[in-house]
């Protein structure tokens, strides 16, 4: 079987690969052109995907009857495929939830900690070298432990969230979900509106048409002028330019976001913001979590060599 590797991974990841299949591995990491999107459903057995590979459905539109017959995408997140298009070509699509759980949650209490305390503000004033010593009122931020944190979206990364939140820093729990969820800990299922009203507001959704700029000037406005909001999710799943109003003219207190709109374009208003922590899309950059997550593709794509079940279908 044919497989095109779209982006540099790593190396366990592609020696396995090559140990089954007859690898072109694009050792690059921008994202396949319009020319290599259609080329390579053009030419290709299979594709390994990952996030800014934009199979929309125009690509699959100019390459009727393409030879490719799955996209074993590396990543949980798949809002780059349109999986109604690519079925309709004759495509299946799987994805690698799970081995990036931990790791996601572990980013969304970084931000929570970053930005609760001040942290990328006071890195950058002691880089500058205008730090001018301890002093009791010093960069005052928020206390982390015993708060309310409010999760939209609570699949397996935000019950891993919710745990944390819970067992290591005693917060309350709130969460919105679409589904009704009974966790095996103390958290309280609320409308959209409740979780809006937590301490620290964290987004864990998946990136569809019904999330897009779920979070907007009208939901900004729920929050409380204290509150601080926590991206992991997808950038689009935020209007960032309400989102920069708010930080702007203090309705909310602060944000950290490690996923953007339009990646990796920032606006040059957000990066001015000192309420903020901005990181390049470190959920999953941890060595054992990005080759956990490239093992997982490799298994869909021999399940489907195979004509075994799918493990991770989508």
């Amino acid at each position: 079987m044919k497989l095109l590797i779209s982006r540099c991974l790593p190396d366990t990841v592609v020696d396995a690969a090559r140990a089954r299949f007859d690898v072109t591995y694009r050792d690059d990491p921008t994202p396949l052109t319009a020319p290599d999107l259609r080329a390579a459903l053009r030419d290709y057995d299979a594709v390994l995907p990952t996030l800014g590979d934009l199979f929309r459905a125009d690509v699959f539109a100019d390459v009727p009857g393409p030879r490719a017959r799955i996209l074993a995408n590396f990543g949980v997140g798949y809002n780059h495929i349109d999986v109604a298009a690519a079925r309709a070509a004759g495509l299946q699509v799987t994805n690698t939830p799970g081995a990036v759980t931990d790791a996601t949650a572990d980013i969304a209490l970084t931000l929570i900690l970053m930005t609760a305390r001040r942290a990328s503000e006071g890195e950058r004033l002691l880089r500058a070298g205008k730090w001018t010593g301890w002093h009791p009122t010093q960069m005052l931020g928020t206390h982390v432990t015993g708060k309310t944190v409010g999760i939209i979206g609570m699949g397996r990364i935000g019950q891993a969230i919710a745990r944390r939140c819970h067992f290591g820093f005693g917060m309350t729990v709130l969460f919105h979900n679409r589904s009704p969820l009974t966790p095996a800990f103390p958290t309280t299922q609320v409308p959209l509106n409740e979780a809006l009203k937590a301490d620290f507001v964290v987004l864990a959704v998946p990136a569809n048409p019904a999330t897009h700029h779920l979070i907007n000037a009208q939901t900004l406005a729920q929050m409380r002028p204290t509150a601080h909001l926590i991206n992991i999710s997808r950038g689009d799943v935020v209007d960032e330019a309400a989102l920069i109003a708010a930080l702007q003219s203090g309705q909310i207190a602060g944000a950290g976001l490690d996923v953007y709109e339009r990646e990796p374009h920032i606006p040059p208003a957000l990066m001015a913001l000192e309420n903020t922590t901005l990181l390049p899309h470190l959920g999953t950059a941890a060595l054992e979590v990005r080759q956990s997550m490239g093992m997982m593709a490799i298994a869909n794509l021999i399940a489907f060599q195979d004509g075994t079940p799918l493990p991770n279908a989508v």
